[in-house]
């Protein structure tokens, strides 16, 4: 979900001046652990809701890694620009919209469905900015199974599948605003003041729960939900995607589904049906595609 890594699911992630893809093999591998840590996180933060519901987990989410980034990177306040300030607010707000949707609709929905639903943002993304009629079929097929998961009669929460939608345009709106600011800084710590103002945005809600959120199996919880799904995901991807072509990311992105899956059925006991594995086949199966046509093109 939520990494300034994203981007490259446009193809507009490049690799630095003299690099190569040789280190593709040795690098690879940070990607496909990044992708695991952060779907065994939304399962964790699946149970850290029960207690201080989607809001408090968004603020141990984002404030976690905010304070960690804060403190590591020491990123510079002065001296910028108020476009830059716009971007990095803006960016803050789309931090805020999607992870809040995203995790509300983890409180409706299997944690895979809600992940299949929400990776049509992206893939919506990259074929308007491609403009080639394929990737507009494609997408049409992953809307297709998004529609079948919410068909007539099925059994999955239509206000659910409505947040992942919204959770799918944050991630859009994050992938955009995090390109705009990565033109003007290259390191992790101006996301880190992004990340602290959703924090701030998000906290008035998260802290309706009270003292639930200082509960010592809260404090636990949130702890791992903030190293899983936030501060692990960055290092690893920062690090791995300056060697990595945007294509391998795009194809482990496309299986995140499949790893959510897994996620919600080993930390959450959820079970898929028939119906839903088939449309999130539907669903990964035109991402993936439209991650080939890219590479092609």
């Amino acid at each position: 979900m939520d990494t300034a890594a994203t981007n490259s699911i446009a193809g507009e992630a490049a690799l630095p001046a003299g690099g190569t893809t040789r280190l593709v093999p040795t690098r690879a591998w940070l990607l496909v652990v990044s992708m695991l840590s952060v779907q065994l996180g939304a399962g964790v933060a699946g149970r850290l809701m029960e207690a201080v519901g989607a809001p408090g987990a968004v603020l141990y989410r984002q404030g976690g890694a905010a304070v960690v980034l804060l403190l590591v990177c020491r990123p510079t306040w002065r001296g910028r620009t108020s476009s830059e300030w716009r971007t990095l607010i803006a960016l803050g707000v789309a931090l805020a919209a999607m992870n809040t949707s995203f995790y509300a609709a983890v409180e409706r929905l299997p944690l895979g469905v809600a992940v299949t639903v929400e990776l049509v943002g992206p893939l919506g993304l990259a074929a308007v900015m491609s403009r080639r009629v394929r990737d507009l079929v494609w997408v049409g097929a992953a809307v297709a199974g998004v529609a079948v998961l919410g068909g007539g009669g099925h059994d999955l929460d239509p206000v659910g599948l409505a947040l992942a939608l919204v959770a799918a345009l944050g991630w859009a709106s994050y992938i955009l605003l995090s390109r705009a600011a990565g033109r003007w800084s290259t390191g992790v710590g101006s996301l880190g003041i992004s990340m602290a103002i959703a924090a701030a945005l998000v906290a008035p809600a998260g802290m309706a729960a009270g003292r639930s959120l200082v509960r010592p199996e809260s404090l636990v919880l949130g702890a791992l939900v903030a190293i899983l799904a936030g501060l692990v995901p960055f290092s690893l991807e920062m690090t791995a995607l300056r060697r990595v072509p945007p294509r391998v990311f795009g194809v482990l992105m496309s299986l995140s589904p499949v790893a959510a899956a897994a996620s919600g059925w080993l930390v959450l006991g959820q079970r898929l049906g028939g119906r839903d594995l088939a449309a999130m086949v539907l669903v990964m199966t035109a991402s993936l595609a439209t991650v080939r046509a890219a590479r092609r093109a």
